[in-house]
């Protein structure tokens, strides 16, 4: 296939691209600063230095690509307006490109986070009411809406993935964020999905027909504790005093898998935490 994609650099994209090149494909980035892709220009990988907010020579990139799988996206450090503009705005961008270009897939980098406090007693479901907490996933729910819209009403070959706390390949994510998990309760479980399976979903993704307009939470299969990562990580757990301790629905942050299951055939090479650490792929 020949693919098109963006957030290259990023934490994920910057451990996909050569998994791209190992299974044969074709692969365009586009970069902000092509200083920084060196090593995939070495690759043979063609890089392209431009910005999604000037989208005005994006169609002409995507002639004659298959798959669009857009990954940038702003997460932690920048103010509210830098992250609708970088989530939103480049992503409508990228998609109207995509469309005017006659690409047949495009890909879309979501999260789990969309979801927000459970209400339910179960795990969410990809169908489920959003309502997200805090900016970053706001601004991915409403980029996930503009683009549902870009397909209903002009056939864009959208496809959604919604991931967990993505970790392993000597990622810094979880030793990130322990220090937030660290006034949660010790109790408290959430999904996380290894790298490699990102790669594996987001492959099954570009390659599966049909899936049109369809939308999967991807995830490992046994969700971990706050209190395992800490001892994991080998990083001290100081219970935080009660009235610092976050009111959880034990179904927060646990996504149900069966229908990436069922329809991509998506099966996780890390089903854990723990089966990462023991191959040695953390």
């Amino acid at each position: 296939m020949n693919i098109f994609a963006t957030g290259a650099t990023g934490k994920v994209g910057s451990r996909f691209i050569p998994r791209l090149l190992q299974q044969g494909h074709n692969v365009k980035i586009l970069v902000r600063d092509a200083a920084k892709a060196d090593s995939f220009q070495q690759q043979g990988i063609e890089v392209i230095e431009g910005d999604l907010l000037q989208p005005e020579s994006l169609a002409n990139m995507l002639q004659g690509i298959d798959t669009v799988v857009h990954l940038a996206a702003q997460f932690r450090g920048v103010d509210e307006a830098t992250a609708r503009m970088s989530n939103i705005d480049a992503s409508i961008n990228l998609a109207e490109a995509a469309l005017t270009a006659n690409v047949p897939r495009f890909l879309f980098a979501s999260t789990n986070l969309v979801y927000g406090a459970s209400d339910h007693d179960r795990p969410s479901l990809e169908n489920d009411e959003l309502r997200p907490a805090f900016p970053y996933p706001q601004t991915k729910a409403t980029a996930e809406e503009e683009l549902l819209r870009l397909h209903r009403e002009k056939g864009l070959g959208l496809c959604i993935l919604r991931f967990a706390f993505v970790y392993g390949e000597r990622d810094p994510h979880v030793s990130e964020f322990l220090p937030i998990m660290s006034k949660w309760n010790p109790a408290k479980r959430l999904h996380m999905v290894h790298h490699a399976d990102v790669g594996q979903a987001l492959l099954l993704a570009a390659s599966t027909p049909k899936i049109d307009g369809r939308i999967y939470n991807i995830a490992d299969d046994s969700p971990i504790t706050v209190a395992e990562l800490f001892q994991l990580n080998d990083v001290p757990y100081q219970e935080p005093s009660k009235d610092l301790q976050q009111a959880f629905n034990p179904w927060d942050m646990i996504v149900d898998t069966t229908r990436v299951r069922d329809e991509l055939n998506f099966r996780p090479t890390f089903p854990s935490f723990y089966t990462a650490r023991d191959a040695g792929a953390l």
